[in-house]
């Protein structure tokens, strides 16, 4: 029995103010939680709600792998998991069954949520890895790999949990959607809660009907499938899409920057209303960053670049208007290092600004910090000498595997694990600002690195990719699950064995799936790339696609091929510059306790991420800061109740809305279509 009660009865989630976040200690955040927040022995981690996650969470990893292996995509599981686990018990409830308590649905949400992403590496780089060998891969070396590094992500997550969430109570936008969504739900009987949940289902009505008649795998089921029409039209998703009908028309000039059409640069608005919500939940500051760091690079940079040769076409001819660029192309040949850098400087600037981190976890180690009377969760959360001792012994072990099974040298195994936590710093960084996770971007630096290091052997640059990866990934959506445990009041031990829990889940249901999907008709000796992703076959494995390619590119460039110079002298340049720059902003940002408007890890962010939600983010994020600015003083205004007192359930209810229209979009497409 714990000796902590439970907090206060609450209608909404206690939060703190931003002038609290930024003057109290972590103690202070940590004594507020736990006479404010914690829900003391609230059922959480129980044996229904652990069958019911393993069970939600080996259903929608197996749809991830399928999903995965035709888009590309990973889908995000954690508002499904949340509401059919929440709707799952309300009707058995009706038969007499006790209902779920609200930690009980967030810990069936945090298992479901680990098992849906296991997929990622197999659709990805484990694939990669069989088309470059020519042979599949041996069941239990993928599943042990992947299982072990995901553990190894867990105990990475927990030592950032205590500076991410506990003190700098960072954002981590689908998470915190998940904890609004789940308070709704459980706080519906009070009149706050009631109106609150209108307004959260109207607005996830409303972006879900939005996400529905845009949906063009929707209509064309409709349209062309059950009403026999000889085409189907739905709402267009690029929001500039008239004007370029007027192009077309040749009534109105095509818009250029460097000679190049703005469509060629990504800079096409699009109907994202999940980005639309994330951006009002992330604030504006965040958003105005990631919207300067896409301005700076798809607008400025990346155009003078191509006007004076330093980023060259895909195909095609500029003079001849046949150029082909896109966002993927400008970002990996040139864009990308630059955002990295300045990513890469301004977290570790950020993480070694705050020592007493490092402090604590060294007294924890050696029994010392039980004595200094400032660990006031210290027998609720995960004790941080788990990690510390778990992260060298696992990261070897991973070293250990990647050499037996892959034949990845010692060496660059065990080299990746430094690299490994400073990546895992940057995708969690990024997870708290926007939800969203950079680690297929993250993923080519081990790639590049390793194989300029051991160039004629493929296996080394793919699986300390796949090191990199699994870990931040995993790591990343961890937080992203304790954030709504948190808000809540949850343990946060029980989401940790939860999310282990959901690990073992997710390769246990998809790791076979993979061979029964995939491999059952391969036939030894025949071209093995071929018989996974056969040209107008079902599955097409876009991401793993893209890893062989980035290992064929290394191979050509570092093996002796004709790949070239890898850096060019602009590269390696605005490299140094974002460096610089990256410094000094973060340094201010740190003097001035975060008032200074500008993050640099964000405008590096800005760089990744497509600009298309980064439009949409920035959109949402001004939207709501206005209204809030106008109806922050009326206090007694309905527009006060709606737009401030409402505005996370009102972003929340967006997210949900258009991510399960446009999760369901997607499987209309891959089942029915």
């Amino acid at each position: 029995m714990s000796s902590h009660e439970p907090g206060p009865a609450r209608s909404g989630i206690p939060t703190l103010t931003d002038e609290e976040i930024r003057t109290w200690s972590r103690e202070e955040k940590d004594r507020w939680w736990l006479s404010k927040v914690y829900r003391g022995d609230m059922p959480q981690l129980t044996v229904r709600a652990a069958i019911t996650g393993f069970l939600l969470g080996g259903v929608l990893s197996a749809t991830n792998l399928y999903v995965g292996a035709k888009t590309g995509w990973t889908l995000g599981v954690g508002l499904t998991s949340v509401i059919l686990a929440f709707s799952a018990f309300k009707a058995l409830a009706g038969m007499g069954v006790r209902d779920m308590t609200i930690l009980e649905n967030n810990a069936t949400q945090s298992i479901a949520t680990a098992a849906g992403y296991m997929t990622g590496p197999l659709v990805g780089g484990m694939a990669a890895y069989m088309w470059v060998m020519n042979q599949p891969m041996y069941w239990p070396h993928m599943m042990a790999f992947n299982v072990v590094l995901a553990l190894l992500g867990v105990l990475v997550a927990f030592p950032m949990k205590r500076r991410f969430i506990n003190d700098e109570q960072q954002a981590f936008p689908e998470g915190r959607a998940c904890g609004v969504v789940l308070d709704t739900l459980y706080t519906s009987s009070a009149e706050v809660g009631v109106f609150k949940a209108k307004a959260l289902a109207f607005a996830a009505g409303l972006a879900g009907f939005i996400s529905f008649i845009s949906g063009e795998s929707y209509m064309k089921l409709i349209q062309e499938k059950w009403l026999g029409l000889k085409a189907a039209w739905h709402l267009p998703h690029n929001l500039d899409g008239w004007y370029y009908w007027m192009v077309a028309k040749g009534w109105v000039p095509l818009p250029t920057l460097g000679g190049v059409d703005l469509r060629q640069l990504a800079l096409s608005p699009g109907l994202d209303l999940a980005m639309f919500g994330a951006g009002g939940l992330m604030g504006l500051r965040t958003a105005g960053a990631l919207f300067v760091g896409m301005v700076l690079n798809f607008v400025i940079i990346a155009p003078w670049m191509i006007s004076i040769g330093e980023i060259t076409p895909k195909s095609g001819s500029i003079a001849e208007g046949t150029a082909v660029f896109g966002r993927a192309h400008i970002l990996n040949s040139w864009s990308l290092w630059w955002g990295i850098t300045m990513m890469i400087v301004a977290s570790l600037v950020s993480l070694f600004a705050k020592p007493q981190v490092f402090i604590h976890a060294f007294k924890s180690l050696t029994g010392r910090a039980k004595n200094d009377g400032t660990d006031v969760l210290a027998d609720i959360e995960l004790p941080l000498w788990i990690s510390w001792v778990g992260i060298p012994i696992l990261g070897t072990f991973a070293a250990f595997l990647a050499n037996w099974f892959f034949g990845v040298p010692w060496i660059y195994g065990l080299s990746s694990i430094p690299l490994i936590l400073i990546l895992t710093l940057i995708a969690a960084s990024s997870t708290a600002l926007t939800g969203i996770t950079p680690t297929s971007s993250l993923s080519k630096l081990p790639q590049f690195l390793f194989g300029a290091l051991n160039p004629k052997h493929p296996p080394t640059n793919l699986m300390t990719g796949i090191m990199c990866l699994e870990v931040a990934s995993n790591a990343s959506n961890l937080l992203m699950d304790i954030k709504p445990g948190y808000m809540l009041g949850g343990k946060p031990r029980h989401q940790a064995i939860g999310h282990c829990i959901g690990i073992f889940a997710g390769a246990l249901a998809s790791t076979p799936l993979f061979f029964i999907l995939f491999l059952s008709e391969y036939q030894p000796g025949t071209n093995l790339m071929a018989a996974m992703a056969p040209d107008g076959g079902r599955f097409s494995f876009p991401g793993a696609v893209q890893w062989k390619g980035v290992s064929d590119l290394v191979s050509s460039i570092f093996g002796g091929g004709t790949g070239g110079s890898l850096l060019t002298q602009s590269i390696i340049t605005s490299m140094i510059i974002a460096a610089i720059v990256g410094l000094i902003l973060e340094v201010i940002r740190i003097a001035t306790r975060n008032k200074f408007p500008l993050s640099p890890l964000a405008i590096g962010l800005g760089v990744v991420v497509p600009p298309d939600s980064t439009m949409a983010m920035f959109a949402g994020a001004l939207f709501f800061w206005f209204m809030q600015r106008r109806y922050t003083e009326k206090k007694e205004s309905s527009g006060h109740k709606l737009w401030v007192e409402t505005q996370e359930p009102i972003c929340a209810g967006i997210i949900a809305g258009a991510a399960l229209i446009g999760i369901g979009d997607v499987l209309v497409k891959v089942f029915l279509l």
